[in-house]
C-alpha cells in the first residue's frame, strides 16, 4: 500500500491526538535510584521511604543503587549523564545544587544537568561535641576555639556539603579557625566524634541521638529554625547566641536534564502520597526528618536559593573541594 504525502501528514497528526494512555508506557522496565550515599545513611532512609509506592503504583521495580564517594558528586553525576530514561537520583543539597561552584572543574552541573523532581525531606543538624571539649554551650565553645586556633577538628561527610559549610560559616563569623576531616559517610565520623578525634560535629539527628542520650556525646545547639522535639533542651543556634540563619539540609529526587515534564509532575505527585503515609511519617520524624513532597517547581525554587546562599559563602571564603 502506497500512502501519499497527505496521507503520511493525517496519520502522523491521528497519532499525535492518541490519547495518553495510547502513548508509550514509562515505566516499561525497571528503575534505578542512584543513591550518592552509603546504606543507611540519611538520603538512603528517605529514599527507601517513596521506593515502595514507586513501584507499587508504576508497576515497575525502582531498585535503589547506592553510590557513595566524593561527597555526594560520584552518583549525582551519574545521574545526571543517564541517558536510558529509567535513572533518577537521590541526593543531598552540595552535590544537588553547589557542586560546581565549589569545583569549577567538575564535569556537571546540578544546576543545568538535572532535573528536580521533588523534595523528599528536610532535617536540621545537631552541633554534638565529644565530652573532652569544655564547653556546655555554643558560646562556650567558641571562646574555647578562639583560644585554641587550629586545635579543634571537625567532620564534614565531603567538601562543600552542608555540615561542611555550616562549620566553615559558624567559624567566619565568630572568628575562629578548626581543621576540617572529611568523611565517606556519618557512621565513621561519628565514630571518631565518640573516640575523640573529632572534637566537633554537625551531625544528622539519627547519628548522633543515641550517643547524646548516653553522654558520649554532648548536644550544644540546632540548627533549624526551631528546637528538634527529640532535645528539647538544646537551643537554636540563634537562642544560643549566633547570627547565622537557620540551615536545614534537604534530601531530594532528581532526574537527569530534559525529563517530559508529565513524568516528573507524576513522580512528585506519587512521592507526596508516599511521604504523607503516617507510617513513613512516623519512622522518618523519629530519625528527626521532616518528610516534605513538593511539585518539581518548588524544587528547582529551593535549588536556586540554596546555590545563591550557599554558593555565595563558597566563593566568600574561597572553599574548595580540598577543603
Amino acid at each position: 500500500m502506497r500512502l501519499t504525502r497527505r496521507g503520511l501528514i493525517a496519520a502522523s497528526a491521528t497519532l499525535g491526538a492518541l490519547p495518553a494512555a495510547a502513548q508509550p508506557a514509562w515505566p516499561d522496565r525497571p528503575v534505578r535510584v542512584i543513591v550518592s550515599f552509603p546504606g543507611g545513611s540519611t538520603p538512603d532512609m528517605a529514599a527507601r521511604a517513596v521506593i515502595p509506592h514507586l513501584s507499587q503504583v508504576f508497576g515497575q521495580p525502582f531498585v535503589a543503587d547506592n553510590r557513595a564517594g566524593g561527597g555526594g558528586n560520584i552518583g549525582t553525576e551519574a545521574v545526571a549523564r543517564s541517558t536510558d530514561g529509567h535513572t533518577l537520583g537521590v541526593t543531598i543539597g552540595g552535590p544537588g545544587s553547589t557542586a560546581k561552584v565549589l569545583n569549577p572543574s567538575l564535569t556537571f552541573d546540578p544546576a543545568v544537568d538535572l532535573t528536580p523532581v521533588s523534595l523528599l525531606a528536610r532535617l536540621p543538624f545537631v552541633l554534638a561535641v565529644h565530652p573532652s571539649v569544655p564547653a556546655r554551650t555554643l558560646r562556650e565553645l567558641v571562646d574555647h576555639a578562639r583560644a585554641h586556633p587550629g586545635a579543634l577538628n571537625f567532620g564534614s561527610t565531603g567538601p562543600g556539603t552542608l555540615s561542611h559549610l555550616i562549620t566553615e560559616d559558624l567559624a567566619a563569623r565568630e572568628g575562629f579557625r578548626a581543621e576540617h576531616v572529611s568523611y565517606r559517610g556519618v557512621a565513621p565520623a561519628v565514630l571518631d566524634l565518640v573516640a575523640g578525634r573529632l572534637q566537633l560535629y554537625f551531625a544528622p539527628l539519627a547519628g548522633v541521638a543515641g550517643q547524646v542520650r548516653e553522654g558520649t556525646l554532648r548536644a550544644l545547639a540546632v540548627t533549624g529554625p526551631a528546637r528538634m522535639p527529640q532535645l528539647p533542651d538544646v537551643p537554636t543556634l540563634a537562642e544560643a547566641g549566633s547570627s547565622m540563619e537557620p540551615a536545614v539540609a534537604w534530601i531530594g529526587l532528581f532526574g537527569a536534564a530534559g525529563m517530559p515534564v508529565e513524568r516528573a509532575a507524576r513522580i512528585a505527585q506519587e512521592c507526596r502520597v508516599a511521604l504523607a503515609s503516617p507510617d513513613q511519617r512516623r519512622v522518618l520524624e523519629a530519625a528527626g526528618f521532616e518528610p516534605v513532597g513538593s511539585t518539581p517547581a518548588e524544587f528547582a525554587a529551593l535549588q536556586r536559593a540554596e546555590i545563591e546562599r550557599w554558593g555565595g559563602l563558597i566563593r566568600r571564603l574561597g572553599i574548595r573541594p580540598e577543603s
